[in-house]
């Protein structure tokens, strides 16, 4: 069947699921099942293991809340939703079961430097106009805001070994009301989040997803990291950071570790 072709202006769809194994039904599958359904979920993530996209990479969940989770990204999203049927095809009917799911999308931050933003840094740093070292260094602030730009809308998110995953708000609860708040008083404040969140850079490569209108939450939020020590104390530190401590609020969280499809078959002993 052909899908509609249905792709944003800027970005990228992204889809986070999770599922846990019906080990009843699993136990029922004919001798051979098991490798054979292993293989089809091999070959379609070799189909879908670009740097950025399409991508799928498998995790096993931690804790229990689930046993598979699965990352996807995709530039339309009839092909996004396309990867998410044919991954769950791979598998024997009724032996997958759906735990969680999240669409979102990649976009720009309203908060984000602008040129004017560039232009103040110049000023504050109270360079010259037109000098070479001027020149030199709005070059480097142009070049950073594009980097930014291109890689939060189409990002190459490190294949480390754990995946952390949660959704979230920005408060409407009375005084608490995120939304009430002029501009500039929001990017204040959310300039004061970011740097927090560049000092975790080498131990926490992060994506935040929109999903305002695609899912029950706001924004996704995806870090990989090496260890969780990472994860437990960049969450905590933004806790203290008002944009968290007054107007954030929180969905479940889930800690995956990276493993390939022949690694989660013996982790899980399937």
């Amino acid at each position: 069947m052909n899908l509609p072709t249905v792709k944003l202006d800027n970005g990228l769809h992204v889809m986070h699921l999770f599922y846990r194994v019906d080990r009843a039904r699993w136990s029922q599958q004919p001798a051979g099942e098991s490798e054979r359904t292993r293989v089809r979920v091999e070959s379609l993530m070799a189909a879908n293991a670009a740097v950025s996209h399409p991508l799928i990479r498998s995790y096993a969940n931690v804790g229990g809340k689930a046993d598979f989770a699965f990352f996807l990204i995709a530039a339309e999203l009839g092909q996004l939703g396309q990867m998410h049927r044919d991954l769950e095809n791979c598998f024997p009917p009724g032996t997958l079961v759906p735990v969680y799911s999240y669409l979102s999308v990649t976009e720009l931050s309203e908060y984000m430097s602008t040129d004017a933003d560039n232009l103040k840094t110049l000023e504050d740093e109270k360079l010259q106009a037109g000098t070479e070292v001027y020149e030199k260094r709005l070059a480097e602030l142009k070049k950073r805001k594009a980097d930014y730009e291109h890689y939060r809308l189409y990002p190459e998110l490190q294949d480390w070994e754990v995946m952390g995953f949660y959704p979230m708000n920005k408060k409407r609860d009375g005084g608490d009301n995120w939304y009430t708040l002029d501009m500039a008083t929001r990017k204040k404040l959310m300039g004061g989040h970011a740097r927090v969140g560049r000092k975790y850079g080498g131990r926490i490569s992060q994506l935040i997803s929109g999903s305002t209108g695609l899912d029950d939450w706001e924004w996704g939020v995806t870090l990989m990291a090496h260890q969780v020590d990472a994860l437990k104390e960049i969450v905590y530190e933004m806790r203290f950071d008002d944009v968290s401590a007054r107007y954030g609020e929180f969905g479940v969280f889930y800690i995956n570790l990276r493993l390939s499809p022949v690694q989660l078959w013996e982790h899980l002993r399937l």
